[in-house]
């Protein structure tokens, strides 16, 4: 399934206009987010390889400006929905779906297929393959943290992880259910789901359902979330970062990324234009215009989470990129309308792998699954 099928570096390296507009966000020109201790000038005999020397001195002592990152916020170890926390019954019931197949035409497919847990929420394709090999019309991002989003999918047209779980299973090239009917016909095949679902939904005279199920899965996923080191480091914990990790993010900050990428996921929570200040290549994807059909909003995308950045290429919303080094690359000439060398491009990469983080084991791992009855409908490839 395709949690927010988001862009995984839509602006990346920031949003140019938000840049012109966002409180705090550094200008081209602002001073240094890092403050660094001045050492003796190389000597000249040390010639280009003192000045190396220097440079990196003056990295490995950054330090960052605390005050800055106020615009950031630790990971809660749950996503909680607006009608509350979700009961264990109803994340156990969610994950036993997301890990199940039979939920899909020719029962070879689930939400896992294309947003593996023990792979970083993704797959690693450039487009996930979907019933009889057909091949979806985007990137499939990574389902971790993606319930702190603002909305779901590229375009932002599920309001939620819950209303977003019902869309693939019907999708004729993902799951390619015929109906919801035929879902629940799968489901109270099996005692065991009928249970399950009594037990998530008490009180319920009839809670086999495919609302249900989605909100089921959305329980689940709002559990998926992955603090590691960085949320450490915002609490206070300055040893949690290197020095070279806590440099890059100086350059993050004063490049302007913050600007888009901001709060608990680092990003989800608006929609920017991809090509913002230089035309993005071959862009052919009309992106949120899709579900709105507002001209404002063609070319424009839902900013993904920097979380796990580094485990989840590749890139973008046709994952054209392969590598994170490029992906920088693209978005500081294009959102920017600059060009990074390769010593800053390095430094920001070093600070966004530290955005790696885990989530329980015992989430991602796929239970047991109820056996089949009698009853339960057979695969279908057609």
């Amino acid at each position: 399934m395709r949690p927010n099928r988001s862009l995984h570096l839509a602006a990346l390296i920031a949003c140019s206009t938000a840049l012109a507009t966002t409180p705090g966000c550094a200008k081209k020109d602002a001073p240094a987010t890092a403050q660094t201790a001045q050492p003796a000038e190389p000597s000249a005999k040390a010639g280009e390889g003192g000045k190396a020397e220097k440079a990196s001195a003056d990295q490995a002592k950054a330090v960052v400006d605390r005050a800055r990152l106020a615009i950031f916020a630790p990971l809660a170890g749950e996503v909680t929905a607006a009608t509350g926390p979700a009961t264990p019954a109803q994340v156990a019931l969610g994950q036993m779906l997301y890990f199940e197949k039979r939920l899909s035409k020719n029962q070879d497919l689930s939400c896992n297929s294309c947003h593996m847990l023990d792979r970083g929420g993704v797959d690693g394709s450039a487009r996930s393959s979907g019933h009889k090999g057909q091949l979806g019309g985007r990137n499939a991002p990574t389902v971790f943290n993606a319930a702190a989003h603002l909305a779901q999918f590229w375009d932002g047209r599920a309001k939620d992880v819950e209303e977003q779980a019902k869309g693939p299973i019907l999708n004729p090239i993902e799951m390619a259910m015929p109906s919801a009917e035929a879902v629940v016909a799968v489901l109270v095949s099996m005692p065991e789901y009928v249970a399950a679902f009594q037990a998530a939904f008490p009180g319920q005279a009839d809670p086999v359902t495919y609302d249900n199920l989605g909100k089921a899965i959305g329980a689940f996923e709002r559990q998926l979330t992955t603090p590691g080191r960085w949320d450490a480091y915002l609490k206070g914990d300055d040893k949690a970062l290197t020095d070279e990790e806590k440099a890059g993010l100086a350059l993050f900050l004063d490049t302007g990324c913050m600007a888009c990428h901001n709060g608990a996921a680092l990003g989800g929570g608006s929609y920017q234009k991809l090509g913002a200040v230089k035309p993005w290549p071959n862009l052919k994807d009309n992106g949120r215009y899709d579900a709105t059909k507002d001209e404002a909003d063609k070319f424009k995308f839902k900013v993904p989470s920097l979380r796990n950045i580094a485990q989840t290429g590749p890139y973008f919303h046709d994952g054209s990129v392969q590598t994170l080094e490029e992906a920088v690359k693209l978005m500081a000439t294009h959102q920017l309308g600059r060009d990074l060398d390769d010593a800053k491009v390095k430094s920001l990469v070093t600070w966004l792998k530290a955005l790696n983080g885990e989530a329980p084991k015992e989430l991602t791992a796929q239970p047991a699954l109820p056996p089949s009855s009698a009853t339960t409908p057979k695969a279908d490839p057609t």
